[in-house]
């Protein structure tokens, strides 16, 4: 029996197969005018079933915006010598878009390789930590190996959109975890493979819309400017900085950021005072603070304008997240920084991230879950790669984190 490196090491040809596969069937969510993941997840379950993966289940979220009318998600069972508690690992099958096209070398949606380096939309964001989970199973079930605990690897749609039609759906519809379960999500870490993600800052994005009056540019008294009203309203969320402003060493930044981002068209002309004007915020906010009452700090700002400029201030929270951190002293966290000790040779490190991943999902219903993995960071990036090696240090580690 070849021992988990030699077996991972001979598997690369393999690797780089399924990961040029995954890439060919594009899974981009209707948000980005794709169809879904339909196509890739009928691949992989084929793949799956091909290379002696048996117990698959497949679930459904319905969405009448795709071809198909679903949203599917997989999850592969390999059971363990003991049930008492599941060790799952959760990679997501959606992508992003390509982005400016221009500015990719290759097809982003056909694999290239270099060396130790595959590069395509995908191979990194969430394909590299589907791989690793894939392989390391597979590790158990070519070489008659039973692991310690039953192993669950999900496989989800809709993370890059908010995860309504993945992780939320089955969370709502399906009975699939215990709180005593190990939960990873290989989809953020670094270079080393060092650093485990145990919280999220709280995510709370606005959409906002300012309402006034439109007149000619010449006559502001017989107008509202809304984009004035807009500008200025922008400026106090930013400043909420200074109101919620505590430091958190957990994370990077340390503090709570209110970022203004994206802004609408409202006029088509510069002698126009518009009636109209819309922007976004991005605001990254440290778990002590409810959003309830960062909300009312907001609603206090909004309408203060209204009285100030005469308009009116609509908003729309397109997401808006909160969790609880993981413990350090959680077992899937000190048995995942076991098996890093164990395999990459150094000591993980706790963090916490600006927010985003389906981790918190898992929090707030109780469930303890950590994000960890080794590669560059590249995900929604031109270009996008993945490292072979980085793979299959993962893949490694996993085989080690199944053996208990």
């Amino acid at each position: 029996m070849q021992n988990s490196k030699d077996f991972l090491n001979s598997q690369v040809e393999n690797i780089v197969e399924l990961e040029t596969m995954l890439t060919s069937h594009i899974a981009i969510a209707p948000e980005g005018n794709g169809n879904g993941e339909v196509e890739k997840c009928n691949a992989l379950e084929q793949w799956l079933r091909k290379n002696g993966f048996e117990n698959i289940e497949r679930f459904e979220a319905p969405d009448n915006r795709v071809s198909d009318g679903i949203r599917p998600s997989l999850v592969v069972t390999i059971p363990g010598a003991s049930d008492e508690y599941r060790t799952w690992v959760m990679a997501h099958l959606d992508v992003v878009p390509t982005g400016d096209l221009s500015l990719w070398k290759s097809d982003p949606w056909k694999v290239q390789r270099d060396g130790d380096i595959l590069i395509g939309r995908g191979v990194e964001d969430n394909q590299q930590g589907l791989c690793s989970s894939v392989f390391a199973a597979l590790y158990y079930l070519k070489n008659g190996i039973t692991p310690g605990h039953t192993i669950k690897l999900l496989f989800v749609a809709d993370e890059e959109n908010g995860s309504e039609y993945g992780i939320i759906w089955l969370l709502k519809n399906k009975n699939l975890f215990r709180k005593e379960d190990i939960i990873l999500i290989p989809d953020g870490g670094d270079s080393e493979g060092r650093t485990i993600e145990i919280a999220e800052k709280n995510i709370l994005w606005l959409s906002v819309h300012v309402i006034g009056k439109q007149t000619h540019g010449s006559r502001p008294d017989s107008g509202a400017n809304a984009c004035l009203a807009a500008s200025d309203l922008s400026v106090r969320l930013h400043k909420l900085e200074k109101i919620f402003n505590k430091k958190d060493e957990l994370f990077e930044p340390d503090y709570s950021t209110f970022q203004p981002t994206k802004r609408a068209k409202n006029v088509d002309s510069i002698n126009i005072i518009p009636g109209e004007d819309w922007f976004c915020m991005d605001c990254r906010i440290l778990p002590c603070y409810p959003l309830k009452d960062v909300i009312a700090e907001i609603d206090k700002n909004c309408c203060n304008i209204e009285n100030e400029y005469g308009v009116k201030v609509e908003y729309t929270t397109p997401q808006k997240s909160e969790s609880p951190a993981t413990p350090v002293n959680a077992p899937v966290a000190q048995k995942l920084a076991a098996a890093i000790k164990q395999v990459h040779g150094i000591e993980a490190k706790f963090i916490g991230i600006g927010g985003g991943t389906v981790g918190a999902e898992l929090r707030r219903e109780g469930y303890n879950a950590v994000v960890w993995s080794t590669l560059d960071d590249m995900a929604h990036q031109p270009n996008e790669y993945c490292k072979i090696s980085n793979l299959i240090k993962d893949s490694q580690t996993l085989v080690e984190l199944f053996k208990d």
